[in-house]
């Protein structure tokens, strides 16, 4: 089956449907979340109602022609030759790349989006290329890179770090020190935490955390609220999280929701050294509500 080919799309579900499926992946391990799947629900909470099965095929398709293209020497454990055809399908068949031009586009955030326009951030193209490459059992990681995501593809000892951003160039350490010292200043050094692999939970944190960022800086609040909470179903745990909600829903005049946010981010966060300040907070807003 071809992309072309009509891909039957029934009815899209519901925000209080995605909400709970995105619950549900809040509470799994985080080797057992479908990266790119929950990617998909992300998006559509921003349009809810949209069908996703036409979404859904395009990714079985970029998992079966990548097997296709892959070939015997891929599946021996030849690192080039999996390369070779992670780059001919996501670069030169379905012709995914980096927005250069409009990066800070919140679209570029959204697989849906990214999808429909084959552009977009290097964390959203880098679940793309993982969704790829994992499908075919081979083994790839996400980089959270300082800056700039990357992915890893690894068989036996060895590794090469691609840019998805840039068409799955290849990265040696030049090329990282280069990325490094333009994010953190020349000062900056690589370290072997610098390489280390992103869980599936964390990289959709950072591609929801891109959202939030964008619709703090253009004032857009009660938005940022929204992505904030999107990433509290993802890890409900996170008590950092919590008090930035919080503080949200104090900005937005949302006193008894910003009461409950700060009291979970004192449950969670027992060392957190903004505790005080926090608990000063929660009383003051109980005092106003009184």
């Amino acid at each position: 089956m071809s992309e072309g080919t009509a891909v039957s799309d029934g009815p899209g579900e519901g925000r209080e449907a995605l909400e709970r499926q995105l619950r549900r992946v809040g509470t799994q391990p985080d080797g057992g979340i479908d990266l790119a799947g929950t990617a998909l629900l992300l998006a559509a909470l921003e349009r809810p109602h949209r069908p996703l099965a036409r979404y859904r095929h395009h990714l079985s398709l970029l998992v079966r022609d990548t097997a296709d293209l892959g070939g015997a020497a891929a599946a021996g454990g030849d690192l080039e030759a999996r390369v070779a055809a992670l780059r001919a399908v996501l670069v030169e068949r379905y012709g995914y790349a980096g927005d250069e031009e409009t990066y800070d586009d919140l679209q570029n955030a959204s697989l849906l989006r990214v999808i429909d326009r084959r552009r977009g951030l290097p964390v959203a193209l880098a679940i793309l290329w993982l969704h790829a490459a994992r499908a075919q059992g081979w083994q790839a990681e996400g980089v959270d890179f300082p800056g700039h995501f990357l992915i890893r593809l690894q068989t036996g000892s060895r590794r090469v770090i691609l840019d998805p951003f840039r068409g799955g160039t290849p990265l040696g350490a030049d090329a990282l020190r280069g990325l490094l010292k333009a994010a953190q200043g020349e000062s900056a050094e690589l370290t072997p935490r610098h390489y280390a692999a992103c869980g599936n939970r964390a990289i959709l944190l950072r591609l929801q955390n891109n959202i939030k960022v964008r619709r703090l800086r253009d004032g857009a609040l009660e938005a940022a609220l929204a992505t904030l909470e999107s990433m509290l179903l993802l890890e409900p745990s996170d008590g950092p999280l919590w008090r930035e909600a919080g503080l949200l829903h104090r900005r937005l005049e949302n006193l008894g929701a910003a009461i409950l946010a700060l009291d979970r981010f004192l449950e969670l966060a027992p060392e957190d050294p903004r505790r005080p300040e926090a608990a000063r907070l929660v009383a003051e807003l109980r005092a106003r509500l009184n």
